[in-house]
Order: structure tokens, then C-alpha cells, then sequence
């Protein structure tokens, strides 16, 4: 058992007798004078997760287990602290002087482990290469809007826009913005076999597939100093090994079955900490299909599903029911889809397919995948096909492929609609809603709305935080009422963690990944 084996460990590292203990321990220096007072050992921990790091280089693949190492080495401009919304200074204070000119003021002083000074030569620089070399899957994407960055003096990065936008602080806080040393990184590739950055934390080792180690770096000047002196990640391969690698962990996350987690709860001598995250699913309408096309069976459709027995049934309530694409802990946030549809009604669906001309039952296949959105996607399936047949209103036929297939099968039509899911890529309400109008269109349902493109060019550019949520809520709005796609569930980040470890929950970004810089104990 998890709490067995760390008992086991915490007795053994206290005899001296096993060289992975929980905290890293140094051997005392016998030629160095005994003055009677201890030595403090090193706060050093030991994470174990199924993350997959697909590139140390900040301007390469952009996923999640890849973001949480390089937003622990790497410096940005701006960052979100816990419990703050919006962005605050970390590696500089950023103003719009005008709606297409946003100015950096960098801190004095900022240097990389290898003594280089951090200037805004090399703000542009990072720009510049990340967007010249616009990996797949990388960040570039999220840039368009910015045309160059100019650099006045030593201390000022001015970035240059082609219209307004108001996503670039939020963007400005991605590890895509990652600040990176000019003199170390080539322009024209990635550098996968280390990482220079101006972070919480240097890179000491890193096995591609095996660990990374991270020692703090002293010289760090920004807003997540670490309160440790470093992290040693141990990268697994599934629940299996992770359940096993506890054993010499402080923290474990990312892999682990509802089962495990259960399980695990019950134990003494480790807690379970979850955080609402940026992972949803959704059901999408394809749009090239003539029955998904009519509005009254979409709205029909969003009046049946019943979230809470949904979540209950297929994740045993380890996600939360969702009401809109934008999760609630994301600013600008609505109940969208509760306020027009209240509670799950088959009277209520009937009556909108009876005013649209739809005689039922309606025939519907529902596309699933069986493992990139997580193991409970089958019984989400079943239990969506379930509360759409009891109606009498609908008749689903599940059909299911392996991603990329998957894919395929999508973008030709085959599914009136299908189940997926989305990660935001920066913490902002755009990206939950931006994605299914054909701007950056990773979901090729063929949906187009004069009335939302309207709302979404209207927010990008309102520069005033409130009025800006106000026309993200409209937008939401019109998704609720258009339905293109329903909004199912809002995922969790579950750690579990040593009862002696402390600043767990400021540690979870709500993107998914670990600031490991405020963990201590």
C-alpha cells in the first residue's frame, strides 16, 4: 500500500540506510570542523508521474507534461499567481501604451545559471525564433498577433501588434513566452539536450523518458521563488509503475484510476489534493451532417443530458459537471447552457423538436474514442446513449476509432456528433471558445456564427476587464443558445502527496501542470 511503503521509507532514511529517501540527504564532510550544531539538509523532492516530455525547448511541442518542466525553468515576462486572476509582473512590469503597443520594463539584474545577463535582446530573440520556427504543436499559433518586438534599451521589449489584443498578458504568461539566452539556443533548431533559462529552478540531468533533476537557482529574481532546494522528477510509465514509484516519491500525479485514488484516500500518512483544471469534455455537432444541422435537434440534445448522473455513473463523480465551454475558476465564466436549459427535461426536448418540424425518435450516431480522453470515455458513451434513448426522442448508434482515426473519421462526416476534449492553452476564456469558430478550428465541425465571430472580434480587442467579461459571457451565450457543441464535464488535477508536504495547492496551474517552486516541507 502507498502509506505502508512510505512509513517504510521514512524509518529506513532515518537509519541511514537507503540512499532515495524522501528527501535527498547529503554525507557529512569529515574534514570539515565539528562545531556540535547540524548541518541543514537539502529540501530536495521527489516527484513521480505518467507525464510525457516531448521537449525541454520552450518554443517546441507544446503539451502539458512538457509545459510543467519548462514553466519551472524558464522565466516569461508576466505570470498568474494562485489565487490571482489576472497577470502580475515576473520577469517585468507590461502596459499598453496604445491598443497595438504593449511595453515590457524589465527588471534590473536578471541573469541565466551560466552568468549571462538577461536583457531584452534576448526577450526578442525568443520571440523571434519561436515564431520563425513554428514548430508543430508549438506555441507559435498563439502569436499571430504580434508583428516584431522592439528592443529601445537593454531594460524595454516593446511588442508590436497588428490589431489589438487583448489575450496577449494571459498569453504573455504561457511557457510559449518563455524567455531563453541568445548566446546558448541556435535560431533555425530546438535544443532538446538542455534547458538555459532564467526560472525557479536550473536543470541538472535529464534521461529523455526517465527523470529530470532541477536545483534551485539562486540567482532567480521574480515572483515564484522556490521555497525548496530542488526536485527530482521520476517519469513513469502508467498507473502501475506510478502506484509503485510512491514508494520514493513525496508527490505522485497524472495517471493515477479513479480505483487508486480511492483507494488511497482511505490510507493514513498521505492526502489526495484536487484542483478544477483546464481539461473539459464536450459533445461536438458535426456540421456537415443534414440532422445536426437543424437547431431544434442540437437544442433538443442539450436538453436531455443529465451532467450529475453522467459524471456519477462513468467517473463516479471525479469530475465536475460543466455548464459552459468556460470552466468557472477562468474569468468571464457563465452557467450559459444552465440558464437556457435549467433542468434535463423530456417534456422541454420534445416541445423544441415539435416547434422545429423534427418527428422523432431521430436516428444519431455518437462518435467516442476509447483512450486519448481517459478510461471512463466508454461509459460516457453508453450513459450519453442511455439518457438519449430513454427519451424516446433520439436513437444513437455508438461508433468508435482509435485517434488519429478518430480524426478521420471526424473531419469526413461520419458522426452526427462526438465526444472530445480540450486543454486550454493559455488562462484565458477565448481559448475555451475560439477553438469551435474556425479561428485556430482544432475541432473541424464546420460551425459558423455571424453573431459569435462578431462577440469573439469584440473581446479580443476590449481592452476594459470588465466590459470584456461582459461580451464573454454574450458569447457563451450564443453558444448555449446555437449549441454547437454541449459542454459535459470539467476535469480535476489529483496529487497525492506526503502528509509533510505543504504548498500543494498554490503549486497547481490551472492549465494542468505544477509550479513546483512553493512546495515544501
Amino acid at each position: 500500500m502507498v502509506s505502508e511503503l512510505w512509513r517504510r521509507l521514512v524509518v529506513t532514511a532515518a537509519v541511514g540506510g537507503l540512499g532515495v529517501g524522501l528527501v535527498a540527504c547529503g554525507e557529512p564532510d569529515d574534514n570539515a570542523p565539528h562545531t556540535g550544531a547540524t548541518t541543514p539538509k537539502a529540501m530536495v523532492l521527489r516527484l513521480a508521474t505518467t507525464d510525457t516530455i516531448s521537449s525541454l525547448d520552450p518554443a517546441g511541442p507544446y503539451d502539458v507534461g512538457s509545459r510543467t518542466v519548462q514553466a519551472n525553468l524558464y522565466q516569461t515576462l508576466l505570470t498568474i499567481l494562485p489565487g490571482k486572476p489576472t497577470p502580475v509582473p515576473d520577469a517585468a512590469d507590461c502596459q499598453f501604451d496604445s491598443p497595438t503597443t504593449y511595453t515590457c520594463s524589465l527588471k534590473e539584474g536578471l541573469t541565466f545559471p551560466n552568468g549571462h545577463p538577461l536583457t531584452s535582446s534576448d526577450v526578442r530573440f525568443s520571440f523571434d525564433r519561436m515564431l520563425t520556427l513554428k514548430t508543430p504543436g508549438g506555441p507559435a499559433p498563439l502569436f499571430t498577433s504580434v508583428t516584431s518586438v522592439s528592443t529601445p534599451d537593454e531594460l524595454t521589449a516593446v511588442f508590436n501588434l497588428k490589431a489589438p489584443d487583448a489575450r496577449l498578458p494571459y498569453l504573455l504568461t504561457t511557457t510559449g513566452a518563455s524567455i531563453v539566452d541568445e548566446e546558448a539556443y541556435p535560431v533555425k533548431k530546438l535544443l532538446d539536450s538542455t534547458a538555459i533559462g532564467s526560472g525557479p529552478y536550473q536543470l541538472t540531468a535529464y534521461r529523455p523518458g526517465e527523470s529530470v533533476t532541477l536545483a534551485r537557482f539562486a540567482a532567480y529574481k521574480g515572483s515564484r521563488a522556490a521555497q525548496n532546494d530542488g526536485v527530482q522528477i521520476a517519469l513513469v510509465k502508467d498507473a502501475v509503475a506510478l502506484d509503485q514509484a510512491m514508494g520514493k516519491a513525496d508527490l505522485a500525479y497524472r495517471g493515477f484510476t479513479i480505483g487508486q485514488l480511492d483507494n488511497i484516500r482511505s490510507m493514513s500518512g498521505v492526502q489526495v489534493i484536487e484542483s478544477e483544471d483546464a481539461v473539459i469534455q464536450f459533445v461536438a455537432f458535426q456540421m456537415k451532417s443534414v440532422t445536426s444541422r437543424k437547431l431544434a435537434v442540437r437544442r433538443a440534445v442539450a436538453q436531455l443530458i443529465d451532467r450529475p448522473a453522467l459524471v456519477k455513473k462513468a467517473y463516479a463523480e471525479h469530475v465536475s459537471p460543466l455548464y459552459s465551454m468556460v470552466p468557472p475558476n477562468f474569468g468571464g465564466a457563465t452557467d450559459a447552457y444552465r440558464s437556457e436549459y435549467k433542468q434535463p427535461s423530456k417534456a422541454a426536448a420534445a416541445a423544441i423538436l415539435k416547434a422545429g418540424g423534427v418527428k422523432g425518435p431521430v436516428p444519431l450516431t455518437l462518435g467516442w474514442t476509447p483512450t486519448r480522453f481517459g478510461p471512463g470515455s466508454k461509459g460516457e458513451a453508453l450513459e450519453l446513449k442511455r439518457q438519449l434513448d430513454a427519451s424516446g426522442l433520439f436513437r444513437v448508434t455508438l461508433r468508435s476509432a482509435e485517434w488519429p482515426a478518430y480524426q478521420q473519421l471526424i473531419r469526413s462526416g461520419v458522426f452526427d456528433l462526438y465526444l472530445a476534449g480540450w486543454t486550454a492553452e493559455y488562462p484565458d476564456a477565448d481559448n475555451f471558445l475560439a477553438p469551435f469558430l474556425g479561428v485556430s478550428d482544432p475541432f473541424p465541425n464546420g460551425y459558423r456564427s455571424a453573431a459569435a465571430t462578431k462577440l469573439l472580434q469584440q473581446e479580443r480587442v476590449e481592452q476594459n476587464g470588465i466590459k470584456r467579461a461582459e461580451l464573454l459571457e454574450q458569447l457563451q451565450g450564443v453558444f448555449a443558445r446555437e449549441v454547437p457543441v454541449v459542454p459535459i464535464w470539467q476535469g480535476r488535477l489529483s496529487v497525492v502527496v506526503d502528509h509533510e508536504v505543504e504548498g500543494v495547492s498554490g503549486a497547481l496551474d490551472p492549465l494542468a501542470f505544477l509550479h513546483l517552486s512553493g512546495l515544501r516541507k
